[in-house]
């Protein structure tokens, strides 16, 4: 009985706690639906003042940060440099600093070439430099070249430091008074929060604003307005499904979402919009450059800056699911651990923390200390540490080591067929890539990994049987997404004709650069292959979409399918747009003429191609561009002047030479047509269309005998050439070279049976 009164008290009780339950439910149910809709405004920046009273040890941790101190006013605290009448002999001119009551001010060469007076406005960086902005009209704010090395506490010019070889006078692009050193356009948008560039394209002008002047904390969890309305509710009453009111989710997400929010900044790319957190895919808001030449090494290290995310996304690391923050603390931006310590949190230490892996000996033994390729000593011990071996580096903007996070295991034996750097004579200098390629088969074995670096330097050099090495690495979806994009450029680039399949196939292609990368590269020739691009109008990322409406837009409107014209439309808006805020680049406004081209709006493609050039007098697409206009609207004095002028700055372009040598021929200024010409073989040997039209020109001149040998070269190299075939031909039967005509119109007639060419070349000879 006593059982069945303690069950029935049990029972009494779990009803009781389910009848009051149910209400409480239902009142915490409504509660939090009228706090999500209270949750749902516009979020705005509070910055961050609002975020140090819960979170005090994040904040602690980014004071001092790289982050914290990417820019600030310039003021007695914030400046490092010594502007205590200081002097600097670089580029030709003393350079002077120094302090008028409380401001900096620097004695340089300014826009017009002449010395003058700059007062320092802003300081940018701390370590290992720290550079200054000056204030020009425009709202332009300029990045003075007089830098701080803040470690030798001294001052150099970037000009000497990085375009040693250049002469980077007030007319070159590179000075420090012209774009290439903008801050509005070039810097901005990842040193401070909440950054709106404000470019006005047409008064050249801009009213960039922010938030907070450094990269503080809503410039990766975006702006923090919900957050607060959601954190200053009752504990019980805050929503679950709104990621605590943050417009950025940072937790629980995967590898690749983790390193695309830090690629907005550490990565090397074109930015097609204000950063507005909004995004799902990554070319969203940007495009990263390829792992290609001059950018990188032939197999894919760092040459040029890349700031991580090309390099990062190469490795295996990667592949295998590693994030950022498993190697740095997120708000210092510091290493979680010194040493090999860091590598040990996922590497074995009994296996790879040992002589027997690195064979090299530790600190304090004895051995002979090296200077490696910088000039920088290599104590003992330093051989025996991961990132010497796995990241070795290079240095930037004169002074600033930055390592390859692509963790690759030396390969020496590349470095002569490759010309690229390895691990190993970087450090033992006085040592040959055989050296150090045979003590890697002494260690580790003969069997030798094949490397994709191989395959995309057969591709740039299009050597033989580069075409099929590319065209498994493309498809091999086991190799990195950045990797197989950069073949696949590769091939659209050298190898149009006969990667239309490949390129029209990774169209269809889950990864969005893939994708991007296809349709950039597909060169449309015809109208069915305008099939294979209609779908991406309507792909969900935006630079897909744009590019494959740029590819279109060349396609008449009469014969475009009406049913897509509203989508083309849509997604030419979104080019345009993007184009016209990166406007302040000579890339930008040459695209944009190509644009209007496009558009049949004539005036505004000249109007653009002319600000591209006064942007960059060197950007010499623009120049061509511009010049084919002059030629079509039959203003070839115009068209040959600007060849002319790229021909003077860039003399080994042998585009340019081929492109003014037939507009000389149009002019019937043969002689110094086939001038040009011959030049252009000479520099791309590969291009049979060249010798087809210097045979054609040499004709003209009656010159038989260079005419035949133009024609011939070139068959060599492609013998089944339809126009090739058919101009020797022809050129034979008005030499009266019966025979060898007959066999150029035989074999012409045996290759392109259903093209009546051949057949008429021989039906001349017949009845001659």
């Amino acid at each position: 009985m006593k059982n069945k009164e303690t069950w029935i008290r049990t029972g009494v009780i779990a009803t009781i706690i389910i009848v009051i339950s149910m209400p409480l439910y239902l009142l915490r149910k409504n509660f939090l639906d009228q706090q999500v809709t209270e949750l749902s405004g516009s979020p705005t920046f509070v910055g961050k003042e609002s975020c140090i009273e819960c979170h005090k040890v994040q904040y602690e941790l980014w004071i001092g940060s790289d982050h914290d101190l990417a820019m600030d006013h310039a003021s007695d605290s914030t400046v490092l440099g010594d502007f205590n009448n200081a002097e600097l002999v670089a580029q030709g001119h003393t350079h002077k600093f120094y302090k008028k009551e409380d401001k900096f001010f620097v004695f340089t060469d300014g826009a017009d070439g002449k010395m003058q007076e700059f007062e320092v406005k802003y300081t940018f960086g701390y370590h290992p430099l720290q550079q200054y902005l000056v204030e020009f009209p425009g709202g332009r704010l300029q990045t003075l070249p007089l830098t701080w090395d803040t470690v030798s506490k001294s001052w150099y010019h970037m000009a000497d430091a990085v375009y040693a070889n250049e002469d980077i006078n007030h007319m070159n692009w590179l000075h420090w008074t012209n774009q290439a050193q903008n801050w509005n356009g070039m810097c901005a948008d990842c040193h401070s929060t909440d950054l709106k560039k404000n470019y006005n394209l047409e008064t050249d002008s801009y009213q960039t604003t922010w938030s907070e002047i450094d990269v503080s904390c809503e410039a990766c969890h975006g702006p923090a307005s919900e957050h607060i309305k959601w954190a200053n509710l009752p504990e019980m009453a805050r929503p679950q499904n709104i990621n605590t009111g943050l417009v950025v989710q940072t937790s629980n997400i995967d590898n690749r979402r983790y390193v695309d929010l830090c690629a907005r900044c550490h990565t090397r790319r074109s930015a097609l919009r204000d950063y507005d957190f909004d995004w799902s895919d990554l070319l969203d808001h940007m495009i990263p450059e390829l792992t290609r030449e001059p950018l990188y090494f032939p197999d894919g290290q760092i040459l040029e800056e890349d700031y991580v995310f090309g390099s990062f996304t190469q490795s295996r690391m990667y592949m295998e699911g590693v994030k950022c923050n498993n190697c740095h603390d997120v708000h210092s931006g510091k290493r979680h651990m010194e040493g090999n310590a860091l590598c040990l949190q996922c590497h074995r230490g009994d296996v790879y923390d040992t002589y027997n892996h690195h064979f090299h000996k530790y600190e304090g033994e004895s051995n002979m200390v090296v200077v490696d390729e910088f000039g920088k000593r290599q104590e003992v011990g330093s051989g025996a540490q991961c990132i010497n071996c796995h990241m070795p580096g290079r240095y930037y903007m004169g002074m600033d080591y930055r390592r390859d996070h692509s963790f690759r295991v030396p390969r020496p034996d590349l470095s002569d067929e490759l010309g690229t750097p390895n691990a190993c004579t970087q450090c033992h200098t006085d040592k040959s890539n055989q050296w150090a390629a045979g003590y890697m088969k002494k260690w580790y074995g003969e069997s030798i990994r094949p490397h994709y670096g191989l395959a995309l330097a057969a591709g740039a050099r299009m050597e033989q049987g580069a075409f099929d090495k590319l065209k498994k690495l493309t498809n091999d979806d086991l190799y990195p997404v950045i990797v197989r994009a950069t073949a696949l450029s590769i091939l659209g680039e050298n190898y149009p004709d006969s990667s239309v399949v490949i390129l029209q196939n990774s169209m269809k292609d889950i990864e969005s650069l893939i994708r991007y990368t296809a349709v950039h590269h597909f060169r449309l020739t015809n109208l069915t292959e305008m099939e294979a691009v209609l779908p991406l109008l309507n792909d969900p990322v935006r630079a897909v979409r744009f590019e494959a409406a740029i590819k279109l837009s060349i396609v008449p409107a009469d014969q475009f399918p009406q049913k897509s014209m509203h989508a083309l439309s849509q997604a030419l808006d979104e080019y345009r747009q993007a184009m016209e805020y990166t406007g302040d680049f000579a890339a930008s406004r040459h695209n944009l003429g190509n644009y209007f081209r496009n558009q049949g709006e004539i005036a505004k493609a000249i109007e653009n191609y002319k600000a591209a050039i006064r942007i960059d007098n060197l950007f010499y697409p623009a120049k061509v561009n511009l010049a084919m206009i002059y030629n079509q609207q039959g203003d070839n004095d115009k068209a040959e002047l600007l060849f002319r002028d790229v021909l003077k700055d860039d003399p080994d372009n042998g585009e340019i030479y081929y492109s003014l040598g037939l507009l000389l021929a149009e002019k019937q200024e043969y002689e110094e047509a086939a001038q040009m010409l011959e030049e252009a073989i000479k520099l791309l040997p590969d291009r049979i269309r060249i010798r087809y039209n210097l045979g054609l020109i040499y004709q003209y001149l009656n010159e038989p005998a260079k005419a035949e040998k133009a024609l011939l070269d070139g068959l060599v190299s492609s013998p089944d050439n339809f126009d090739l075939l058919f101009a020797i031909a022809d050129f034979y039967v008005k030499q009266g070279a019966w025979e060898n005509a007959r066999k150029f119109a035989e074999r012409l007639n045996d290759l392109y049976p259903e093209n009546e060419a051949g057949q008429n070349i021989l039906s001349v000879l017949k009845n001659r």
